[in-house]
């Protein structure tokens, strides 16, 4: 069990039959009346987010979070498959679970698949990744010095922003938290 008066950023918690991740708090103690907790919690299930206020005494049972290693192999229509590497276990997944991590996991590669009570219910890419450029506008010799940025489209579709010196082919390191380019790799 965790009290209301023990939530900090990142705990999971059940309440009213689902599952909360506490996104921002506050513990207030008004200069009248008793102290409550200002929360921003959001149901992990649905996506959902919405502010409430807690008695620091509310206790409620902590949500267990399991958290595996997964192999992206292919999609099937609005279905993304994914093998469990220890049991070669197969599960799809619909493709509001997989949301963004989908655009920059390419098959063949590791995603971490988050679970509650042993049903999935999201999908989280590597922290960085490298995928090549498929479609972009032809770098300027010289204009590398500016600073200034282009469109590209990378292999697995998404569109990023890149330096001007990065061409059709090279292979970039992105970090997939922001979308940002981070690197030329080759």
């Amino acid at each position: 069990m965790v009290s209301a008066g023990d939530f900090r950023k990142g705990v999971t918690f059940e309440m009213d039959g689902d599952v909360y991740v506490i996104i921002d708090f506050q513990h207030v103690k008004p200069g009248k009346g008793s102290a409550f907790v200002r929360t921003k919690i959001k149901n992990v299930l649905t996506g959902g987010t919405v502010e409430k206020t807690f008695n620091p005494t509310d206790k409620f049972p902590k949500a267990h979070i399991e958290t595996k290693e997964m192999q992206y192999l292919y999609s099937d229509g609005d279905l993304y498959y994914f093998m469990d590497l220890e049991t070669y276990e197969q599960i799809p997944l619909n493709k509001d679970k997989v949301e963004d991590a989908v655009l920059y996991v390419k098959e063949n590669m590791n995603a971490t698949i988050k679970f509650f009570k042993g049903e999935a219910f999201s999908v989280e890419a590597p922290f960085f990744v490298e995928l090549e450029v498929t479609e972009t506008e032809p770098g300027v010799k010289g204009d590398s010095a500016t600073g200034a940025n282009k469109p590209a489209i990378l292999e697995t579709g998404v569109q990023v922003t890149v330096p001007l010196f990065i061409n059709n082919g090279d292979i970039i390191r992105i970090d997939t938290r922001t979308g940002d380019y981070m690197e030329r790799v080759k």
